[in-house]
């Protein structure tokens, strides 16, 4: 093609072949991350069914959950890892397989056991938003950078909420989980087929020798880690049994600080974690991470707490707390898509800022006014404008001083404390809301949730102020 017919292609307003060949990336990548995102959530307000379907106790079903939480923090640094190393659309087709596998079992699954097995396979899908991260910084123009994460990062707000919709809709007519995870099954498969097609990989691929003794003790540390955070309310805090997992926990993630300083080619380069650049952007990640995964928990149990018993909620339905979260998905996708140019004036770490800040105004507003149907959308709009801006920052803030061939791990850090920090949340939560009940009940207090709601907007406020503080000390 000459210069003039070029240029005369640019003049009839259409994109350059490099603009839409990101464009399908980034299409390809939103929808994978949409798909992973709706399967983290939609079991939640299927945990009561399981216990009847399996005659199973609470303590047994949560593990459905959980299942799904270990198996992607202990995927995640692996695959990102091994994306900088063999390539990130390699590590993403894998995650989406397993993905698909993992909603099969769980949609043919008759027992306990089994549907658990189905949803740690799904689990692994986790780490396929961190490669996704590192995919887009490799292959974007740098002003378009901030733009692309935002947007792939909004879909873990828009799945979570597409998935208590869709959780909403099939309950409302069946007893039967299978429905739930044949749909998954199916979306998996087309984001598949979607990043197969057209998804580019250009970044440079460090290769080398897995370093397979620090993903071993990694993945101990984390099991450990992760299930004494998780299982601390059920078992007791002070139990033999969590005690121990917090202890072994220490001492393997010891020995893995030891085998990741020694060896050549190291899973985790250490400075990813804590080093001068990282560690507040992982800090701020963690508070995130608590801020958001308590929503999912908190606004699910107050949109559907009867107001005629209780004196507090809003009588809704599964599908009701779906609704209730649309102007969140609204206003995360927007805000999100306008984070490049809100960076562009203030920069990463202010942006940053400015996203925390809205996170923790809109859990003030709940622990204020909390009885109207305005209150909780309201909230959530306030809440999506919050982590649209606020996830977008953190994706660029958590990559742009790594090296190009070690974006995925640093992505994947970085949401690995965000998974951690959801950890946190949902103990901290549930500790609150089981130790102040109404008399003779089972039931949170209003006090119990609006507590709760207060922490949550501390956290967030804590993340704004770091978020600041590394814009002063890191100006450039």
């Amino acid at each position: 093609m000459t210069g003039a017919q070029a240029t005369a292609r640019t003049a009839a307003g259409r994109p350059p072949a490099g603009a839409a060949r990101t464009g399908r990336t980034l299409l390809a990548l939103a929808a994978a991350g949409m798909v992973v995102s709706v399967q983290q959530t939609l079991v939640l307000p299927l945990l009561p069914q399981f216990m009847d379907r399996f005659d199973a106790s609470i303590t047994d079903v949560t593990w459905v959950f959980t299942a799904s939480l270990l198996a992607g923090a202990v995927a995640t640094p692996v695959l990102t890892r091994f994306g900088d190393m063999y390539g990130k659309k390699r590590m993403i087709v894998l995650a989406l397989v397993l993905l698909v596998a993992g909603s099969v079992v769980c949609a043919v699954s008759g027992s306990l056991p089994v549907l658990i097995a189905g949803r740690a396979m799904q689990g692994v899908s986790s780490s396929m938003i961190p490669l996704a991260i590192g995919m887009i910084r490799d292959v974007f123009p740098r002003e378009r950078i901030i733009t692309a994460i935002g947007i792939v990062s909004a879909t873990m707000g828009v799945g979570g909420s597409a998935g208590m919709i869709v959780t909403g809709l099939i309950a409302a007519r069946t007893d039967s989980h299978h429905p739930v995870f044949w749909i998954t099954a199916a979306l998996g498969a087309a984001a598949l087929a979607l990043v197969a097609v057209c998804a580019r990989d250009t970044g440079a691929r460090a290769g080398g020798r897995p370093d397979l003794a620090g993903a071993a003790l990694l993945a101990a540390w984390l099991v450990c880690l992760l299930l004494g955070i998780s299982e601390g309310n059920a078992w007791g805090w002070t139990s033999g049994g969590v005690l121990g997992l917090f202890g072994a926990a220490a001492a393997l993630c010891a020995a893995w600080v030891a085998v990741e300083m020694r060896v050549r080619e190291p899973l985790v380069r250490l400075n990813l974690l804590v080093g001068a650049r990282s560690l507040s952007a992982n800090i701020v990640s963690a508070l995130l991470g608590f801020s958001m995964f308590a929503a999912f928990t908190l606004i699910a149990g107050f949109v559907q707490a009867p107001s005629a018993e209780v004196g507090y909620g809003l009588d809704g339905s599964v599908l009701d707390v779906g609704l209730y979260m649309l102007p969140s998905t609204v206003t995360m996708l927007v805000f999100s898509a306008l984070a490049g140019r809100i960076a562009a004036r203030l920069g990463p770490a202010y942006t940053l800022a400015a996203g925390s800040a809205f996170a923790g105004l809109c859990y003030a507003w709940l622990a204020v006014s909390n009885s109207h149907v305005y209150d909780m959308l309201a909230f959530s709009a306030i809440q999506g404008i919050g982590f649209g801006i606020a996830y977008a920052a953190l994706g660029t803030l958590a990559v742009q001083h790594v090296p190009m061939d070690q974006s995925g791990i640093a992505s994947g850090i970085n949401s690995l404390v965000r998974t951690t920090g959801g950890s946190v949340a949902g103990a901290v939560t549930a500790t609150i809301l089981a130790g102040q009940v109404v008399g003779g009940t089972d039931v949170p207090t209003l006090a119990a949730y609006e507590l709760c709601f207060w922490i949550v907007a501390a956290g967030a406020a804590v993340a704004a102020l770091i978020a600041v503080a590394h814009g002063l000390r890191h100006p450039d």
